[in-house]
């Protein structure tokens, strides 16, 4: 049976409840699951924990939610490209949960695999490391981390079948393959969804992990930081 939903909205209605935990794919504004994440901001549900790379920038990307106030947590690695993260924060308003970036790769990994924790050298002897246990190994501490498992995933492919297997496009591949592990419902946005299936050889995620498939709409992709060169 197709996996595929008439569109964002629709996809999402009934899955996303106030408190909900949501992984989103994406790094900067890279891969970003945009239709889904204007979706959700639609939902209007609040009190949400957002697991993701960074939350976007103002105006952009996951910063949508955080101007309509539905943000309660985030589990993050960079923030730095939003001010009115930072106001939230320093207010009090958002409570913000730093992870190392390769330690939130992983710990997304885990979650997808069913894997309960992990233990990491990163972070031991910082602010990361409070309140988490500890052991030694080969005489060196390590730092139990725990896997992250989402109430909903959220991610942006290239291509996708009606199956729900998944192909991402080169470095708007990044958080997305993990995200899409580690939900209990993932809904993923295709820029182009096939009838016939995907060659196996190149399928990123098998669509065992996608419950939810939607065509995403046609966008000028935002960049950033724009870079250019003047001629001399």
């Amino acid at each position: 049976m197709s996996k595929l939903w008439p569109g964002a909205a629709e996809a999402l209605r009934e899955i996303v409840t106030d408190g909900a935990t949501i992984a989103v794919g994406g790094f900067g504004l890279s891969g970003n699951p945009s239709d889904l994440i204007e979706a959700l901001r639609d939902t209007g549900a609040t009190g949400l924990t957002i697991v993701s790379n960074n939350m976007g920038v103002d105006g952009k990307g996951l910063g949508l939610l955080l101007e309509n106030r539905q943000v309660a947590k985030v589990i993050a690695s960079y923030v730095g490209e939003n001010k009115l993260f930072a106001e939230q924060y320093l207010s009090g308003e958002l409570e913000v949960e730093f992870a190392p970036q390769g330690t939130l790769a992983e710990r997304l990994r885990a979650g997808g695999a069913g894997i309960a924790g992990f233990y990491t050298r990163t972070g031991v002897g910082t602010q990361v490391a409070e309140g988490k246990p500890t052991a030694e190994f080969d005489g060196e501490t390590y730092l139990l981390e725990r896997g992250i498992v989402a109430d909903v995933a959220l991610v942006h492919a290239w291509r996708a079948d009606r199956e729900g297997n998944l192909i991402y496009r080169h470095t708007a591949r990044n958080f997305n393959p993990l995200v899409a592990a580690a939900g209990r419902i993932t809904v993923a946005e295709a820029e182009q969804v096939v009838d016939d299936y995907l060659d196996p050889n190149g399928i990123i995620t098998p669509g065992i992990f996608v419950e939810r498939l939607v065509t995403a709409l046609p966008r000028v992709k935002d960049i950033e930081q724009r870079t250019v060169r003047i001629a001399s």
